[in-house]
């Protein structure tokens, strides 16, 4: 359990630092190229996402793999194997990938954006790079699960703070120093993407090396995983579409400038998973093991409490960054058309993506238990519903319909889906997750942020000292009253106060 909570803070720290620092350059990267150079950055990031079809749930599962065969004996042999092979797999996708985007840069430049400013040549060459950039950024996703798996996720970490710090910092200096372009701009990230990937391959296949033998491909242990693999394949490709469908069809149906507010009220929002997905990598692997050795009352231990920490989390931050979305856009960008523009994406983004986050500890029961079926019915059953409702919202209301879509389609799953995995995986828990785990922390941190928006002043918007003050005071008030109305965050706030209370008296006395 230490090292669980270990892995909990290194991932929380690393997920926090790395949002920050993303979130404190993009104003700067827009500044030096401008909104629609920027859309382009929208366009990379989608298609980065799109192409997690191609994973195959290869990450997921070597993650998965790594961290059942650890608790078992004499399987170093069969873990060094299974990690070749994927390799390998995975180095032959990421070749493909930079490849076919490469020769499809035409198609992208001429026949998809729409731009205002930026000329049809020099979309393409972006395009090229970001081909060769997406190549080498790819296997990060699965030597990134290889060491999640063995609970190396303090080094993971290290290792993806340092390289994307240089990497954003690097971005503003090359714009400053060397070009304000688009092509100068993916370039460096081909350079940072390629220091990530050998980074984490030396550290991942060292963690390995000690074990045994040299590792070798062994098309043996895939027919032993190709089962859940193709599952979780079938999940990320249907996981993925669904949650790119509004950018991939805004970023065809909108202006390139227009898509790049979308793509800035999307960062807003997707920074919650900063939140989220520290406590995913971390239960994840521990969800594994305690269904491997069927210790059913500990995982309902575990479940509630990474429920709760997840809801304590993301739930302040979502309603008080939804209620104040203007105040924020403002605030960050120090710009009124682009916060009158995007102010309400915000709103609706991170009110979809706060529903989702609440469903990734369920989702992370389901991978461990290995019951995939579910995922695959329902995300097939939304594409088909959501590909014509996200056509017609976005051509009626534009980028605040694309943006509905999102909010829709996650409270079918909060109300629908999460049950249904209760129901099948822990049975007589799902009143207690919509009581305890998500109830009491929404409850709080809504009543607080209302109070907060209720008894805001129109000239506490003009000073900045004063507006972040206020903000600041709004969301560190929404975040311990839900961590005090939640059982697993109060006791452990109780345990610091009764811990520190006694303390201070033994410190008085030396």
């Amino acid at each position: 359990m230490r090292l669980l909570k270990k892995n909990i803070v290194a991932n929380f720290a690393g997920s926090i630092w790395q949002g920050l620092i993303y979130l404190a350059f993009v104003p700067l990267y827009i500044k030096f190229m401008g909104v629609e150079s920027y859309g382009l950055v929208g366009v990379y990031i989608t298609l980065q996402a799109m192409f997690l079809l191609l994973d195959m749930g290869l990450s997921v599962t070597l993650n998965r793999e790594m961290a059942r065969l650890s608790t078992l004996p004499d399987k170093e042999q069969e873990m060094q194997d299974l990690a070749r092979s994927l390799e390998i797999i995975y180095w032959g996708i990421s070749m493909f990938i930079g490849i076919a985007l490469v020769m499809s840069a035409p198609f992208f430049s001429y026949y998809w954006v729409k731009t205002d400013q930026l000329s049809p040549r020099v979309i393409e060459r972006a395009f090229r790079i970001m081909g060769v950039a997406m190549a080498f950024q790819w296997p990060v996703g699965l030597y990134s699960g290889g060491l999640m798996g063995l609970q190396k996720q303090v080094l993971l970490n290290i290792i993806n703070c340092g390289v994307n710090t240089v990497r954003s910092i690097g971005a503003v200096l090359v714009l400053w120093l060397i070009s304000p372009t688009i092509q100068a701009f993916f370039s460096w990230q081909v350079i940072c993407s390629m220091t990530n990937t050998c980074l984490l391959a030396v550290f991942f296949w060292r963690q390995l090396a000690h074990l045994c033998q040299k590792a070798r491909f062994n098309k043996h242990l895939l027919k032993g995983i190709w089962r859940f693999a193709a599952g979780m394949s079938g999940i990320t490709i249907l996981g993925t579409v669904l949650g790119q469908l509004d950018k991939v069809i805004l970023s065809n149906m909108l202006s390139l400038e227009m898509f790049g507010y979308y793509t800035l009220a999307s960062i807003v929002a997707l920074s919650l998973y900063r939140f989220i997905t520290p406590v995913f990598s971390a239960i994840y692997p521990k969800f594994t093991q305690l269904v491997s050795v069927s210790d059913v009352e500990g995982l309902k231990q575990l479940y509630h409490k990474s429920c709760q920490l997840v809801s304590v989390l993301i739930l302040p931050v979502a309603i008080v960054v939804a209620m104040f979305s203007y105040h924020i856009m403002l605030l960050w960008t120090r710009n009124p058309v682009t916060a009158d523009k995007t102010y309400l994406l915000v709103t609706l983004l991170i009110s979809g993506t706060a529903l989702n986050g609440l469903g990734y500890v369920p989702y992370a029961l389901q991978c461990a238990y290995a019951w995939v079926k579910l995922g695959l019915y329902v995300n097939s059953l939304s594409v088909v519903l959501l590909v014509p409702i996200t056509i017609f919202l976005t051509r009626h209301f534009g980028a605040v319909g694309g943006a509905s879509v999102w909010v829709i389609l996650n409270v079918g799953y909060f109300f629908i889906v999460t049950p249904l995995v209760h129901n099948h995986l822990l049975p007589h828990e799902n009143r207690r997750w919509y009581w305890q785990d998500v109830g009491l922390p929404f409850a709080a941190s809504f009543i607080t942020a209302l109070v907060g928006r209720l008894f805001l002043k129109p000239h506490t918007t003009t000073d900045l000292f004063a507006a972040v003050t206020y903000l600041g005071v709004i969301l560190i008030a929404a975040i311990l009253l839900a961590a005090f109305v939640t059982p697993t965050t109060r006791g452990w706030l109780l345990k610091q106060f009764i811990y520190r209370l006694h303390s201070e008296p033994k410190a008085e006395n030396q």
